[in-house]
């Protein structure tokens, strides 16, 4: 796992080059980029190249781990260079951002790292825009040593690329392990494409990082599952040490992961009242951890009391946004029962980012390709993954199903939670989503293998129901934005789409029904 000759010679070479053109678009002492940039590329590519090895995937997954890192790279760059240009009069995207959050936070590690206060003044609650500390207390560790002349924004662009693409030979690994090579490949290709993690991993984000750590927790709990390697439980430690300081809900819900994980494998070194236990002991210990972080460190009160209030008024202030940002919506929440309006926004969420939104709403060349690009990988993976639970059940053996349908109740527990929590958001809603990405990109690999392996008849179905919604939608927009043939009101619309959809699905039982009784 170590560099060879034929390694050092494109690596090395391509180190400096890369280093000396971004240090070339950022301000200050070109020398101190460059030094600082190159630097970073080298252990970069080293860290990669050993990652791969070990890995053991081949030339597939170095070229794929290699596309991954490139595609996140190269789209931070092209975004940091051309949002001042043809963007919004913002802020934001003046300065090159595609997200608030990774502009606010980036600015407050910048003005640590010059300052005369310790890293670890990052965990203080005066700094906001970091709820948790740990990416804010990193980059500032960056900037102070690596950039003490001024603010270099794609030193993190360049790490959150890098982050991203580290995940992918440890997800390899434990899915080959537990799944197969074929599995292996699919989701390498998911995870590696994935607009909306392309997007995030060139955006400094938090999600690329917990992406990796995910990654590390699956490969540290497979190896320790199967091979009962007890070394690679520091892995699984490392993970959940990283989400702790980042995210300690997502920690939370991968113990919850890999609890019921155990339970349903039923391995002889745990009993049922062992397993039930363990559950038991993790989700109390989690919630703890969340109802903290989210009650800023008060640990008075229910726990459960904690996380009902903070989801509750979550919902509540979205559906506020909602609201008071669309004038349509408002509209349709007049003329809808009150109790309808939470189930509404839960429903509307879960199709954000609207395709046909992305298509035909006006707005600048980039953030027209950001936008389409987004929900064109949504609308790509949405109907592999309500299929999950049918490629889960039809495995032969009974330890993958269960483990598999397990899975799927977990992603799409998550995709409505986070559909909850972030409402009809077109941007936080999906970014939350993307934080278990990781384990979606692993059903939607499971859910291709499993088409090419029957070609089984409900994928025709389910994609023709998306069929049904982006077209009826699509009118509906084209309608809305270029006044081009009559808009059908959006209550009937929704009932013409529910009538379609019950047709296909009745047609769907009826032939299978049919198939069988022949």
């Amino acid at each position: 796992m170590t560099f060879d000759k034929r390694t050092l010679l494109w690596s090395l070479p391509l180190s400096f080059i890369s280093g000396a053109t971004l240090a070339a678009l950022q301000a200050g002492n070109w020398l101190i980029g460059f030094l600082a940039f190159s630097f970073l590329f080298v252990c970069v590519f080293s860290a990669l190249v050993i990652a791969v090895r070990w890995a053991d995937g081949g030339k597939i997954l170095a070229w794929v781990v290699a596309l991954a890192f490139a595609l996140r790279l190269l789209g931070g760059v092209t975004t940091y260079l051309a949002l001042p240009i043809n963007g919004f009069d913002d802020a934001d995207d003046q300065a090159g951002y595609v997200y608030t959050d990774a502009h606010r936070r980036d600015v407050q590690a910048w003005d640590l790292a010059r300052s005369d206060r310790y890293i670890v003044d990052a965990f203080n609650k005066s700094y906001a825009y970091d709820q948790y500390g740990g990416l804010l207390a990193f980059s500032a560790l960056i900037y102070r040593y690596l950039s003490p002349d001024v603010h270099r924004p794609l030193l993190l662009v360049l790490l959150s690329a890098f982050v991203a693409a580290l995940g992918l030979p440890f997800g390899w690994k434990a899915v080959k392990q537990e799944w197969g090579e074929k599995v292996a490949i699919a989701f390498a290709w998911v995870y590696a494409l994935y607009p909306e993690s392309v997007l995030l991993g060139g955006s400094s984000m938090r999600e690329s990082y917990l992406l990796l750590f995910s990654a590390w927790c699956l490969w540290g709990f497979v190896a320790w599952h199967g091979a009962q390697n007890k070394r690679s439980l520091i892995w699984l430690a490392l993970g959940i040490l990283g989400m702790l300081l980042v995210s300690p809900a997502v920690a939370l819900i991968t113990l919850v992961i890999f609890a019921g994980w155990l339970y349903f494998t039923n391995k002889p070194q745990f009993s049922a009242w062992q397993s039930g236990l363990i559950i038991a002991l993790i989700f109390i210990v989690g919630l703890f951890l969340l109802s903290s972080s989210l009650g800023n460190g008060n640990l008075s009160g229910s726990p459960l009391a904690v996380v009902n209030k903070f989801l509750r008024e979550a919902a509540k202030l979205n559906l506020h946004r909602l609201i008071s940002g669309s004038g349509w919506v408002q509209k349709i929440f007049d003329e809808i029962p009150e109790w309808l309006q939470i189930p509404f926004v839960l429903i509307y969420g879960l199709f954000q980012p609207v395709l046909p939104a992305a298509l035909f709403e006006p707005t600048t060349l980039t953030w027209r390709m950001i936008a389409i690009l987004r929900a064109v990988g949504w609308y790509s993976v949405l109907p592999a993954l309500l299929l999950s639970f049918g490629a889960g059940a039809s495995q032969k053996s009974d330890v993958k199903r269960k483990v598999l349908i397990w899975l799927s109740l977990i992603a799409w527990f998550w995709i409505l939670l986070t559909s909850l929590r972030g409402g009809a958001d077109q941007w936080d809603n999906p970014r939350y989503r993307t934080i278990l990405f990781l384990w979606q990109a692993l059903l939607v690999g499971q859910v291709w293998v499993w088409w090419r392996e029957t070609r089984n008849v409900w994928v025709a179905r389910i994609l023709g129901m998306e069929a049904v919604f982006l077209l009826f939608f699509g009118q509906w927009y084209v309608t809305r934005y270029f006044q081009f043939g009559s808009q059908l009101p959006f209550g009937k619309m929704v009932t013409l789409i529910l009538g379609l959809w019950a047709a296909i699905l009745a047609f769907g039982f009826w032939r299978d029904r049919s198939r069988h009784s022949v």
